[in-house]
């Protein structure tokens, strides 16, 4: 069967899932209908914004479904309006089975790790905060447990020692909408073999869990090490931030630089010359503060923010 001949669904909201549709596009794939969320309130005027999918669909003259509700008799007789042979999600909602499990070829998820590894809504920040030195992308075909059905294709991407969420963020959309491309054309073509998870783990392996963000989880412990540390600050990078305080204010953290030494100062304790760095003493060195956000004060360069910034600093 030819790709083209397909009639796809496409489900996905932020920015990563339009790298996805819009590959889709361009390689000729007969998207039929586009599934996002609703529009919701954004801003200082609270005006409805739609989201980054709707946007690029809207451009295309896609059909565009924006369900309250995936369980609604009425969306879901929308969806079998459509016809699909396979659907497609990237960064959406968990979906119930009569979604996924409604087109013959099935529903194919694109997730930004190399699964088993890192199941769970941030796969990214979690593999840079845990150190990993590459991650990927997985296609798979979606069943009940999330983040479980059988592979597609893999595609490996190596992370730097200093690379953040948002620039792994950037570089693996792209990856992951060519995996994608390359999944839809194989199975048009019959040619792919699905392969269970378990015979990509070794025996002795763990697995590794990607699980939300929460506010607990950015707060950094300067009784860790250095090279934990600063991980978890680019893993958090841009958003939502690592945080610390400074002087009882809150301090977004959201690059820095390691110095691996023997502390002489108390874990915690901030050093500056007032001028031209700003460090905090950690298990083993210090993590030198580059780009940050104090409390009430816009984002901005260490050198920048001491400039303007008087008190009193520890030597």
């Amino acid at each position: 069967m030819n790709y083209k001949d397909l009639r796809i669904i496409f489900m996905g909201t932020p920015e990563f899932a339009v790298a996805s549709l819009s590959a889709l596009v361009n390689t000729g794939c007969n998207i039929v209908g586009v599934i996002t969320a609703p529009d919701k309130p954004a801003g200082r005027g609270m005006k409805l914004t739609e989201s980054a999918v709707k946007k690029y669909a809207v451009e295309q003259g896609l059909t565009v479904l924006q369900p309250e509700k995936l369980k609604s008799p009425e969306f879901v007789e929308s969806l079998k309006a459509l016809q699909a042979d396979l659907q497609i999600v990237v960064a959406f909602r968990m979906l119930p089975e009569i979604v996924w499990n409604m087109p013959p070829m099935g529903t194919v998820n694109v997730h930004g790790s190399l699964l088993p590894q890192y199941r769970g809504a941030a796969p990214i920040n979690w593999a840079v905060i845990n150190g990993e030195k590459e991650t990927g992308v997985t296609t798979f075909k979606l069943k009940h447990e999330i983040d479980t059905g059988d592979i597609l294709m893999q595609a490996v991407l190596p992370i730097g020692d200093d690379e953040n969420a948002g620039q792994v963020h950037d570089r693996m959309k792209e990856l992951g909408a060519q995996a994608l491309v390359n999944t839809v054309t194989s199975l048009a073509e019959g040619s792919l073999t699905e392969q269970p998870q378990t015979l990509n783990l070794a025996p002795s392996t763990a697995l590794k869990h990607a699980p939300k963000i929460f506010t607990e989880t950015c707060k950094i412990d300067w009784g860790k090490t250095v090279d934990e540390i600063h991980n978890l600050i680019r893993g958090l990078s841009p958003f939502p931030g690592a945080f610390s305080f400074l002087h009882d204010k809150m301090l977004k953290i959201y690059s820095s630089r390691k110095e691996h030494t023997q502390p002489t100062h108390s874990i915690g304790e901030t050093v500056s010359d007032g001028k031209t760095f700003l460090k905090f003493a950690c298990a083993d060195g210090y993590i030198h503060v580059l780009n940050m956000q104090l409390e009430g004060k816009k984002k901005m360069m260490v050198e920048d923010f001491l400039r303007g910034y008087k008190n009193e600093w520890s030597n």
